[in-house]
């Protein structure tokens, strides 16, 4: 099958990595004829370093390369069975895109766009063919991390959303179904992993290093919140964090954080700009973390860790997804140490009732409200597994 990809940034040419490794003939498409040299220039290097770690020979990577066309052109999609967007998270551009496509592909071709925050279904919308169109959305670095988001929105044929389904899991990717809802399963249940660090900072429960810290060596955490923000970027992070919040009808639970606000505003967006939550100049000095205090980093990763959990309950609650691919999206598309259902049933379903009850007692926001399933459970007794 062949399939094309729209859009020549770090996404788009990641998945068409992916695509060629599985054997498809690929069309990367992009407006600029800049962007398209970059990304056959950086995916040459990157799969000369694949061979060179012995992870393919030679003969396979120039197959690979040799499977990709660039082109600026939509007419150059006719005859894809598949093609996904991965551009920039406007929906008008978007929109106008899918309408393009439609010009050009038989009308059996899936559309997919790789939105992290967009409606489908708005996307599907200005299609002609509306039912052919669903949300594939992948993580970024497409060609290394597992996850695959498959999203149906209300138009999508059931039929479309199995083919798409065996197609991505074909490619070696992990799926799971999420319901065409605002940041789809990771973007939406990871939220508190960062609001709450942040409000606890602006607390002054710890700094940066030392909220990191406990997330890691405590909550066993690849990440602490603020790298892992400086990581993505704080521009980026904060859009995202920004439209969960307005999609959501200003949820209190999604309130950005006006320190990230002002690090974006900065420029000091993270790795990327030298300087984020943490200095990354050459030389800069390492923050010293104060270990001593156990009670107040155990109170940092058990109050982060409530959060997430009654987040990932409420998605389960509001039938976003099932409770086997929560889990299944955490672990594997944010390298959670573990699913935060099953972490609930070993921490116990009441006391976690208990730890949101204490939190909304202290600050009477709607944002500690206890998802009622989590209630519902703690007073019978049951677990998620």
């Amino acid at each position: 099958m062949k399939v094309g990809i729209i859009g020549s940034g770090a996404m788009g040419s990641g998945i068409a990595q992916v695509a060629a490794q599985s054997g498809h003939d690929v069309v990367l498409i992009d407006t600029s004829q800049g962007a398209l040299d970059n990304s056959r220039a950086k995916l040459a290097k990157v799969l000369a370093r694949l061979v060179e770690k012995g992870k393919i020979d030679e003969t396979t990577g120039k197959a690979i390369q040799s499977r990709i066309s660039y082109s600026e052109n939509h007419a150059d999609l006719t005859g894809a069975g598949l093609v996904i967007e991965a551009i920039v998270e406007r929906l008008d551009v978007k929109q106008s895109v899918f309408q393009s496509v439609e010009n050009y592909v038989d009308d059996n071709c899936i559309l997919a766009t790789n939105t992290s925050s967009l409606s489908v279904a708005a996307i599907a919308a200005a299609c002609k063919l509306p039912s052919r169109v669903l949300g594939i959305h992948f993580f970024n670095p497409a060609p290394l991390m597992p996850l695959v988001e498959i999203v149906p929105c209300v138009q999508t044929d059931p039929a479309i959303l199995k083919s798409a389904e065996a197609l991505i899991s074909s490619w070696k990717k992990v799926t799971v179904i999420a319901k065409d809802t605002p940041g789809f399963i990771v973007n939406r249940v990871a939220r508190p992993f960062y609001g709450e660090a942040l409000r606890m900072y602006e607390e002054g429960y710890g700094d940066f290093a030392t909220i990191d810290h406990a997330m890691r060596e405590i909550g066993g955490f690849r990440m602490g919140p603020f790298q892992l923000m400086d990581f993505i970027g704080n521009d980026v992070n904060y859009a995202v964090t920004e439209s969960v919040f307005a999609a959501f009808y200003y949820d209190p639970r999604y309130k950005p954080s006006f320190t990230q606000k002002r690090h974006a505003e900065a420029g000091w967006l993270g790795k990327k700009s030298g300087r984020g939550y943490y200095d990354y100049a050459e030389g800069a000095v390492t923050p010293v973390v104060d270990t001593s205090n156990q009670a107040q980093l155990d109170y940092i990763v058990s109050r982060i860790l409530v959060m997430l959990i009654n987040e990932a309950a409420d998605a389960l609650y509001l039938n976003i997804a099932s409770k086997e691919d929560i889990d299944l999206a955490m672990t594997k598309g944010v390298n959670y140490p573990k699913g935060l259902l099953q972490w609930a049933d070993e921490k116990g379903i009441q006391n976690c009732v208990d730890a949101l009850d204490n939190l909304y007692d202290e600050y009477r926001e709607d944002r500690y409200r206890c998802s009622p399933l989590l209630r519902k459970m703690a007073k019978s007794g049951e677990r998620f597994f």
